[in-house]
């Protein structure tokens, strides 16, 4: 009996997901934006050489694929960026050409610039594809007190649309 209550601890310890307080989130802002009650959020396995070869990280719960039924509704993606001493998570949804629909910063951990968080400065990703580029300062706003986040996440929303058009050339999708 201690054994198979040992497995399963150990099991519960092991599985994969996002923490419950982020997929709370995430899925918050997926019924907004794709206006649905209901929808299936399943990770997209991408391979440990393909995920390699792009700049962002495609690795357990990071990409996901979006459905109601068999309907394609888009794709969200789940990572952290850095901040001036920590961390802060952030979603990115795409609809199902792949063009930015919203952008959320989930998780802020600093006592400054969670400016960064604003859906004014946000809105500058939104329509936004694979083919774009994200340059700090020239086509993406400073904001004053936040500068080591927004050139972290402009970075990071760079890496990412080059990730994904090499998934897409490589008819990942």
């Amino acid at each position: 009996m201690k054994f198979n209550s040992l497995i399963i601890f150990i099991l519960s310890i092991l599985s994969f997901g996002l923490p419950k307080n982020i997929q709370k989130k995430v899925d918050s802002e997926i019924k907004k934006t794709y206006s649905v009650d209901e929808f299936s959020f399943t990770d997209m396995k991408v391979s440990t050489e393909l995920d390699k070869a792009t700049p962002s990280d495609f690795g357990p719960d990071h990409f996901f694929k979006i459905k109601k039924g068999s309907q394609l509704l888009g794709y969200a993606y789940v990572a952290k960026a850095l901040s001036k001493t920590d961390e802060f998570d952030y979603l990115v949804l795409f609809d199902s050409n792949l063009l930015v629909v919203n952008t959320k910063v989930l998780i802020y951990r600093e006592d400054y610039g969670g400016e960064i968080g604003s859906k004014r400065w946000l809105k500058q990703f939104l329509g936004k594809s694979k083919n774009d580029a994200f340059r700090y300062g020239d086509n993406i706003d400073a904001i004053s007190g936040a500068t080591i986040s927004v050139r972290s996440m402009t970075n990071a929303m760079d890496d990412l649309m080059k990730s994904l058009k090499i998934l897409n050339t490589k008819g990942i999708i």
